[in-house]
């Protein structure tokens, strides 16, 4: 009895002086104000709902974009191997909480034994059927810290597969508006080209009348030379972007359905929210706190090394080997033994083991705030594009109708003789100019928009 109480007065301190291990991690403090650089410029400061809390069906209304999505968010690869990366975290999380209980092992054994030089002829039969229980007891916290490791580490995996489901979303968006654009820009060579040949022919026609030189003639077909090798680059352009689009949806390299750019209307007020709730909102933002507090487990549990560690263990067999004597039929044994094993001396392993637990927790931290201030940046360039495009946008559209005008009246002139076929060309080149410049910056909005909805986390839900 007094062995007894000894052991559970020596248990009782132990525990009390391990209670310092069981510590849980707690979100350090980070500043997020003004981190959306000119946010409040270009949004309403008063609005605290978020543009990335949207669900990306508003966002994205062209019905074939739509189709597009839902067929990525099915079969894109990288989400469906972020799935099974979750289903192998849960699996070691599973894993995690088990290890709290005993483990047990059946090990049944038998013997056949003779001896030749005692004339006895008979064989010694011998059997045992024990099942052993193991149990490490979790004094300081060597178990709990490996657990709670794996329950962020699973939430981490679960940010992940998050953010890669808004980077898909996005991103077929992107590709999509892309080949969009494309589109335009090609419809806009075709009719360059008409331009172009027209003003060829005319120059032929000019040089039969003795009205033009042949230099002239040979600077109009150069003209059209060159939007022709532009059309054949922006079809090869067309044709890499659908094969980008189709690895996307996770299928073999084909042509995309799509619909036209004129017609697209995306979202043209916006409001970034609070700046904390970028720390939530954003997947990999929550990631990579979540790896910080893995990091953080990881140094609990270093530090849980240098301490004892109490394992019991008990079996219980049925045998008919009961040391130098053999009975039948056998009997049940029990037998039951608790191990203290305190380390010592480790060749400075569990410092070392320590020391690398903490750097790493260190640069988890630096890269946590790190991508707290790049996503800060990314709604900021987001918001800036969309502004700049937008102004820019209307100042092409007035150039484009201005340049229209002087292509026609240039052309005039040179039927009546009074403007050089290099006039005309330079016009019509100017146009062309223009009306890319026009479309690039349209396009430039529908990036800004789809940046801006991945910055403040859209698509995550």
């Amino acid at each position: 009895m007094k062995k007894l109480n000894i052991i559970a007065i020596m248990s009782a301190t132990v525990l009390l002086s391990s209670c310092g291990l069981y510590k849980k991690y707690e979100r350090a403090e980070v500043k997020t104000d003004n981190i959306m650089r000119d946010a409040a410029q270009y949004t309403n400061a008063n609005d605290t709902t978020s543009f990335g809390d949207v669900e990306w069906r508003e966002v994205f209304t062209d019905p074939i974009l739509q189709q597009h999505i839902s067929q990525a968010l099915e079969h894109n690869f990288d989400l469906l191997n972020a799935a099974q990366n979750v289903v192998m975290a849960e699996a070691q999380l599973q894993s995690a909480r088990l290890a709290f209980l005993p483990s047990f092992s059946f090990n049944p054994s038998g013997t056949l034994s003779r001896s030749f030089d005692t004339g006895n002829d008979a064989w010694g039969k011998t059997y045992q059927l024990p099942i052993t229980a193991s149990w490490n007891v979790d004094l300081f916290g060597n178990l709990v810290s490996q657990n709670r490791a794996k329950k962020v580490a699973l939430i981490a995996t679960q940010d992940y597969q998050q953010a890669v489901r808004s980077r898909v979303i996005t991103s077929v968006a992107n590709v999509y508006y892309t080949l969009l654009m494309l589109d335009k820009q090609l419809l806009l060579l075709n009719d360059m080209e008409k331009l172009t040949s027209e003003t060829y022919n005319m120059m032929k026609l000019q040089k039969e009348l003795n009205n033009a030189k042949e230099t002239s003639v040979l600077s109009s077909k150069a003209a059209l030379l060159k939007v022709q090798a532009s059309i054949v680059d922006m079809k090869r352009q067309i044709h890499e972007t659908e094969n980008s689009m189709s690895l996307l949806l996770g299928q073999a390299a084909q042509g995309i359905q799509r619909g036209n750019f004129d017609s697209q209307t995306l979202p043209s007020s916006f409001s970034t929210g609070v700046a904390v709730n970028i720390l939530t909102n954003r997947p990999d933002i929550h990631q990579a706190e979540m790896k910080m507090a893995e990091c953080f487990y990881g140094v609990e549990n270093a530090r849980s090394k240098f301490y004892p560690n109490l394992t019991l263990s008990a079996t219980g067999a049925f045998t008919n080997s009961l040391g130098v004597t053999i009975v039948n039929p056998g009997k049940f044994l029990l037998n039951f033994v608790g191990n203290l094993a305190q380390p010592i001396f480790q060749n400075g392993k569990l410092i070392a083991g320590l020391k690398v637990a903490k750097a790493q927790y260190e640069q988890a931290s630096n890269k946590w705030q790190q991508a707290i201030l790049s996503a800060g940046s990314e709604v900021s360039n987001a918001l800036i594009l969309y502004n700049s495009a937008n102004e820019q946008a209307k100042i092409d559209k007035e150039q484009v109708e201005v340049l229209t005008k002087n292509v026609e009246h240039t052309k005039d002139l040179f039927t009546m003789g009074s403007s050089t076929y290099l006039e005309v060309i330079t016009a019509q080149t100017n146009l062309l100019n223009a009306q890319t410049a026009e479309v690039k910056d349209n396009f430039n909005k529908m990036q800004a928009v789809v940046n801006l909805y991945s910055a403040l986390g859209g698509g995550r839900k």
